[in-house]
């Protein structure tokens, strides 16, 4: 075909081999008839038989082997070439024989693969209506030639151009084919690109969490341990050495985390015992650290959850503690673990100085919180005012 009817292996090369086992097929019945037809002196016979099987081997040379060179890609010249050679050795042999026209349909089926579409329709009407236009050329009476000519010219032509819009159609639909399939291919690689960026986003996202409600945290309690110790040293010794060795165990910690949050583990917290047992450890370290008094209640043993909601509610009290112990100027502080409408829920309170909760904050903590709980099918709700204190909720589903 031409270039303006790209092919695509294997399938239109494999489709053409048939078409030339059809060519080849033609080729050999019409050599046979033109033996048979005693009535045409042998010469002729023979003459026209070598112009037709020098046309096919003219097409399989210009036509046949640039087709499968190329893919079927072929130039408009080249295909010219391929069809004007064939078409010389078919009008000569149809000059020395007029049984030759027999390899009409051969013919016409490959000028649709060698040319493009408005030129195999001229090619195509010359061929349907040459062997008339020679038998004509040879004498006799006109109005009977014509009366069998004209019919069997448009028959052939039509039939052909049929043919020919059919294949053409077919090659066009697996272009567009080929072209929604590029399309599609782009689709996938830019949503497949859209999908990493939007997962390293949310990976990033899940780090800063991470960051803010473990390693944060344990730095920031470690400052304050520090802070304790320095003006311990002289005046408390017994009381600096219990904070530097709550100084130590904070910095423990705070490397598993970092060792956990790195191979994407659960949080080490978790990985030691309940979650239950996790949250009593986050109060009992507050209690240790500060001067707070620090309460913790669960109530009754609490149902499997998935590690995603027991690292939601395990994150969320350690920020509600951590923020009590910067902001709230508490004096007490309680945690309770509960099970509440088929929900697991953890409530934080504090007698702090309270908060606006619908104020713009340019800290992550809350909406950190928010989004945590939202992950899992929860929801995250805090309760404060001017007048004090401070009630945190969050629910996950049991």
């Amino acid at each position: 075909m031409p270039a303006d009817l790209p092919l695509e292996q294997p399938v239109e090369l494999k489709l053409l081999r048939y078409w030339e086992l059809f060519y080849l097929f033609v080729l050999v019945a019409t050599l046979i008839a033109l033996q048979l037809q005693a009535a045409e002196p042998l010469p002729e016979r023979t003459g026209g038989s070598a112009l037709l099987v020098a046309g096919f081997g003219w097409y399989w040379w210009f036509g046949h082997r640039p087709l499968v060179r190329t893919a079927g890609e072929i130039s408009t010249p080249v295909g010219v070439l391929a069809v004007t050679g064939v078409l010389v050795f078919f009008f000569g042999a149809l000059l020395l024989a007029p049984g030759a026209a027999w390899i009409t349909p051969s013919v016409i089926s490959q000028v649709f693969w060698l040319l493009s579409l408005r030129t195999s329709v001229v090619a195509v009407v010359l061929i349907s209506f040459m062997p008339g236009l020679i038998s004509l050329s040879r004498g006799g009476n006109i109005a009977e030639q014509l009366a069998t000519t004209i019919p069997a010219g448009v028959i052939f032509c039509a039939l052909a151009l049929m043919l020919g819009l059919f294949v053409h159609r077919i090659a066009q639909q697996k272009e567009d084919q080929t072209v929604l399939i590029e399309r599609l291919a782009a689709s996938r690689s830019e949503v497949s690109r859209l999908s990493h960026e939007a997962g390293t986003a949310a990976e990033r996202e899940r780090l800063a969490r991470e960051i803010h409600d473990t390693l944060a945290q344990g730095f920031t309690s470690i400052v304050a341990l520090v802070q304790a110790i320095e003006s311990e040293l002289d005046t408390d010794p017994a009381a600096a050495r219990r904070h530097l060795e709550l100084t130590a165990r904070t910095a423990r910690e705070n490397l598993d985390e970092a060792r956990s949050m790195v191979a994407a583990l659960t949080p080490s917290a978790l990985t030691s015992g309940t979650l239950a047992d996790a949250v009593r450890r986050q109060a009992d370290r507050l209690a240790a650290e500060t001067a707070l008094t620090v309460t913790c209640r669960i109530d009754g043993p609490l149902p499997k959850l998935a590690t995603a909601a027991e690292v939601v509610l395990l994150r969320a009290a350690q920020e509600a503690l951590h923020n009590t112990r910067r902001h709230a100027h508490a004096t007490t502080v309680s945690l309770e673990l509960s099970i509440v409408d088929e929900k697991v829920r953890l409530t934080v309170r504090d007698d702090g100085v309270g908060f606006d909760p619908d104020a713009p904050r340019s800290g992550y903590g809350l909406a950190g919180m928010a989004a945590r709980a939202r992950q899992v099918g929860g929801e995250l709700s805090v309760h404060s005012g001017a007048h004090g204190g401070t009630e945190l909720v969050v629910e996950v589903p049991a």
